[in-house]
């Protein structure tokens, strides 16, 4: 006897694979489980202004790239007249706008979207150098920084709490010491030069505060301090310590907001708005901008997707075939032809599809019926059925479109050669069987292609098959599973109630308890 044990492995490592692959993808790139949820997207634009003298115009502006919590999926610019690029520099990406004259008011856009997403990293560059440069202060501005950090060290145990209390300082309005250094440097500048008289790495970025529909909204200087091969960051108004989820690093690494050259007056304010969209639409922006799942049919062109949001839905249909056929003991005619008749219900509607169906195959076994007296080969008669079928659905729908019933025009999308098939399989069997066993084939045809086709419409089935390409592999293990089985099916059990009753009848039906249970009453 053959050993059971790799088919049960089989099928054990099929279902722990799909639920990890889609564990996976809903961690790691954020796809939701339910259909109906939605993924945030802060739209961002900023707004450049200046006066141009006259001469050539170069405007170098900080980008902001992917961080914690948040991707960036899309940027562009409006820009008429100049020459864009985006450039990788020692202080991280800037957008470049150039032109060789220009004169009066100026303004540019720089527009992106950062899409909210748990998973999102970026890598931590550590500091150029590393010991900390001495910083250019006088006398005076050192020994109060001096005197600063003698109080923050004796409250602190390492860079990241000397860093919190020197901020607290700072924004005390009892600190002599720090109204003397606030007075010679603006806060951020101040809290840098301190930071490094002590020999730690700090630098200065810029924080944007995400609220919906905010306009003209400046960026806020914040310090990063180094420890642990990893930036802090830090609100310098709050003395707050850690990423927060409702600001956008824009000038990551330190280096300038804004040059121009050519130009003077000029500024930078920021707009943003919040928008939802579907999952789809937001695992498909990742994938183009993380340059992930290469192998995924997210990767694909939109059209190619399209396609495969309906082929992915077969083996759920293919699921439901096995099971009506296996443990209820359905029959179809044809193993699934009723997926691909769902299928073509999708397109065509439920109630259209239906009526559809009946009326092409029922003209169909009539012709057929013609086409048997003739005695043709089994491949000049499919050939005939086939063009027979053409010629029906041709006819039904300018029929459907001159009486106005624009509905029957999907019927089209039937397939030809299944139905052509159909129709030879059911006038065979009428030959050999009846009326009647074809009616019962047919009926549970056409029952299987209205469950299959109810579950290829539900929105939750179809965004996981889509989505979660494990899901796939946990069907294959349930087919598997099914296939399996050599028991009993539902509808044969009605075999067994005259047995049943005769039993009953000859007292040889058990007791319910008792030590006597099993003699007869």
């Amino acid at each position: 006897m053959v050993s059971r044990v790799p088919f049960y492995f089989l099928i054990g490592f099929l279902i722990l694979a799909g639920i990890a692959l889609s564990a996976y993808r809903h961690m790691v790139y954020g796809v939701p489980w339910l259909a109906d949820e939605t993924r945030q997207v802060w739209q961002i634009e900023a707004r450049i202004n200046f006066d141009a003298t006259g001469g050539p115009v170069k405007v170098n502006l900080a980008a902001p790239d992917s961080q914690p919590g948040l991707t960036l999926i899309d940027e562009s610019t409006s820009s008429s007249g100049y020459g864009f690029s985006l450039l990788d520099t020692d202080y991280g990406r800037q957008a470049q706008w150039s032109t060789r004259t220009a004169t009066g008011e100026q303004t540019l856009y720089f527009k992106n979207q950062m899409l909210v997403d748990d998973s999102a990293r970026y890598t931590m560059t550590p500091p150029e150098h590393d010991t900390v440069a001495a910083p250019v202060m006088d006398n005076a501005a050192k020994n109060a920084a001096l005197a600063l950090l003698d109080r923050a060290r004796s409250r602190s145990a390492d860079n990241i709490t000397l860093t919190r209390e020197l901020i607290k300082q700072f924004n005390s309005t009892d600190s002599q010491n720090a109204a003397l250094l606030l007075n010679a440097f603006d806060k951020p500048d101040a809290v840098q030069k301190t930071l490094a008289l002590e020999g730690i790495h700090a630098r200065i970025v810029g924080g944007l505060k995400l609220e919906d529909g905010r306009r003209r909204q400046s960026i806020s200087p914040m310090i990063q301090v180094w420890q642990d091969t990893q930036w802090h960051l830090f609100d310098l108004t709050t003395g707050q310590n850690g990423h927060r989820d409702d600001v956008l690093l824009w000038n990551q690494r330190g280096g300038p907001l804004l040059e121009v050259t050519g130009g003077e007056h000029s500024h930078v304010n920021f707009s943003i708005i919040s928008q939802d969209i579907s999952p789809q639409q937001a695992t498909t922006a990742k994938v183009n901008a993380d340059d992930l799942l290469n192998f995924s049919i997210h990767s694909l062109p939109i059209e190619e997707q399209a396609m495969f949001k309906t082929i992915m839905l077969i083996p759920i249909g293919a699921l439901i075939v096995v099971f009506l056929r296996v443990i209820v003991g359905l029959k179809t005619s044809g193993t699934f032809m009723p997926v691909l008749i769902a299928v073509a219900f999708v397109q065509t509607q439920l109630i259209t599809g239906i009526v559809g169906f009946v009326l092409i195959v029922g003209t169909g076994l009539v012709i057929r019926s013609y086409l048997s007296r003739l005695n043709l080969l089994l491949v000049a008669r499919i050939s005939a059925v086939i063009i027979t079928v053409i010629l029906i659905i041709a006819v039904f729908s300018v029929i459907a479109f001159h009486i106005g019933l624009i509905e029957g025009l999907t019927i089209t999308f039937f397939p030809m050669i299944i139905l052509s098939w159909t129709i030879e399989r059911m006038s065979i069997l009428w030959e050999e069987e009846g009326a009647k066993e074809v009616v019962v084939q047919g009926g549970g045809s056409l029952l299987t292609a209205v469950l299959v086709y109810l579950a290829m419409t539900n929105e939750l089935v179809r965004h996981l098959t889509f989505n979660f390409i494990g899901v796939q592999l946990v069907i294959l293990a349930l087919i598997l599973m099914l296939g399996n089985y050599t028991g009993y099916r539902l509808s044969e059990l009605k075999r067994f109630r005259p047995l049943a009753a005769n039993e009953k009848s000859l007292g040889l039906a058990p007791t319910s308890g008792g030590d006597d249970a099993n003699t007869p009453r």
